[in-house]
């Protein structure tokens, strides 16, 4: 259980990343974490998941981190994104993936791993974890199928990328509901999310100035923020009474009336809202306090070299980029050590030289 806590609130923090990728500085950073995971985090997971939280008391739905993970996320990264500010302008004019085949190596293990994320919320294997992974693999590839049929619709031709966004709107949407919604619902779900969250992104987010303006790198406010939201919401109106008490192990949790029906998506809308302002104001304070230490973002030299050329090292080394930023002396070949005698002559030490 505890293990299995630190994971959500280690891919948070990793999310949270994907919005500030390629010029928050790294120290800055490593102060951030533990901040934000002790002041922003541990709040709305306690008011959420805990039997005495606040929300929870209410009767608040969030199988497995739709809001606790996804919509945290999501605001969190955009709101500090805003307070980093932008990458240099020829990174964020163009910034295709390093490599399609390594994109969808990860995004398939992302879905696999899935299984687990929504899967081992109920602590057993049980008819609620065997319907939480059912439902979880439909609505996600439903949500690809839609996803990439807006794309041919109104681009002409589908994409690895755009296969992957969708993949991943439809894993955060089913999130918080996982294991308390019909196989049906799922689909209905899947459909929502491989279009809406498609339309802020692909349309909403070019016409709207302050989206336009805010650098989120990897689209984590659309993904996650959008997607858990909708999840969320999407939640509150197809939650099975029956499934509910399954998993809440609470008798009569939920009930068929309707007023019930109307007062859970109440509960799931105000969760929304202290969610989103709970980030915003922890993620703000932090940033600016972090800012009162050391530098929120990257030079502008070291923009141009790279984020991750500071470090000493370049995931694709080509034509020696990164040298001038070169730290690690202890390496073997560093500045501090001798080269050995095979790559100062000829033969293979010499070949290895010039390679």
């Amino acid at each position: 259980m505890v293990y299995f806590q630190f994971v959500f609130a280690a891919i948070t923090l990793i999310l949270i990343a994907g919005a500030l990728l390629g010029r928050m500085n790294f120290h800055a950073w490593m102060i951030f974490v533990p901040l934000w995971l002790t002041f922003s985090y541990t709040i709305t997971a306690y008011s959420i998941w805990c039997p005495t939280g606040w929300l929870a008391k209410k009767g608040i739905i969030d199988y497995s981190g739709g809001y606790v993970i996804h919509l945290s996320s999501g605001v969190a990264g955009f709101t500090a994104a805003f307070w980093v500010g932008p990458r240099a302008n020829k990174d964020r004019e163009r910034f295709p993936p390093n490599n399609i085949l390594l994109m969808l190596a990860g995004a398939g293990l992302l879905w696999m791993g899935w299984t687990g994320f929504n899967g081992g919320d109920p602590y057993t294997v049980s008819v609620d974890a065997s319907l939480a992974v059912l439902n979880t693999h439909v609505c996600t590839a439903t949500s690809l199928l839609v996803w990439l049929l807006l794309d041919i619709m109104f681009f002409g031709k589908p994409s690895v990328i755009g296969a992957i966004q969708g993949m991943i709107t439809g894993l955060v949407c089913i999130t918080p509901a996982a294991g308390v919604v019909q196989g049906w619902a799922a689909i209905i779900m899947g459909i929502l999310s491989g279009s809406i969250p498609w339309y802020t992104m692909m349309v909403l987010h070019k016409k709207i100035s302050f989206l336009k303006h805010v650098d989120d790198t990897m689209a984590i406010f659309h993904t996650h923020a959008i997607a858990g939201s909708l999840g969320g919401i999407l939640t509150g109106i197809f939650a099975e009474p029956k499934l509910c008490r399954i998993f809440y192990l609470v008798p009569g949790f939920h009930d068929n009336r309707a007023g019930a029906g109307f007062k859970q998506l109440g509960v799931q809308l105000l969760g929304i809202l202290f969610v989103v302002f709970v980030n915003v104001i922890m993620t703000s304070i932090i940033c600016v306090l972090i800012r009162l230490v050391v530098p929120l973002r990257l030079s502008e030299e070291e923009l141009s070299t790279g984020d991750d050329a500071i470090h000493g090292e370049e995931a694709y080394a080509l034509w020696g980029d990164g040298e001038k930023y070169e730290s690690r002396h202890d390496s073997f070949y560093g500045a501090d050590q001798e080269i050995p005698h095979s790559t100062k002559s000829g033969g293979a030490g010499g070949q290895v030289e010039m390679a």
